[in-house]
């Protein structure tokens, strides 16, 4: 195999291995460091199941090859917990069903990180608008949009600081 070193930091953690040039980060993120969250849905960037915080901005696992990622820091549905407490998003997300398959959820997760970063008080038309590149096949966005609502103003109200 004539691999290219690829290092980079997900979730604090360094990762690094050998690529092949063409290896999706998606397919690095799951079968090199063992992160199997990011779902792959489509892999034509258009359902948003695989999206990750690249630099802590929403990407699309599945149209970056893992070498465009080396050096970068990389944040994955994986990360969102800690001490075995749930993120607020996740809390909010079981408390309001948005859950459904599930198969979506880490790709909505991760958008709405990016999100509330950037606005910790959305309206819920900026949450649409927000997560509208991101596809649910069980069609539960009421409850989507609910739950990132809920997270928001608990994030806001308890000052356990952004998402």
């Amino acid at each position: 195999m004539s691999g290219h070193r690829v290092s980079v930091r997900i979730n604090g953690r360094r990762h690094e291995a050998d690529v092949e040039p063409h290896r999706l980060l998606s397919d690095f993120l799951r079968e090199e460091c063992g992160l199997t969250g990011t779902h792959v849905g489509c892999e034509h960037g258009v359902c948003g199941a695989c999206t990750i915080l690249l630099d802590g901005a929403p990407a699309r696992a599945c149209l970056l090859f893992a070498i465009q990622a080396d050096g970068a820091e990389i944040e994955t549905v994986e990360g969102l917990a800690a001490d075995d407490r749930l993120h607020p998003l996740q809390e909010a997300f079981w408390e309001h069903h948005a859950l459904q398959c599930g198969f979506c959820t880490p790709g909505f997760l991760m958008t709405a990180v990016a999100l509330l970063r950037e606005r910790p008080d959305p309206s819920e038309a900026e949450v649409r608008e927000g997560l509208s590149g991101n596809l649910c096949r069980c069609t539960g966005y009421a409850n989507i949009v609910r739950a990132v609502l809920a997270a928001a103003d608990r994030l806001r109200t308890t000052g356990t600081g952004t998402a």
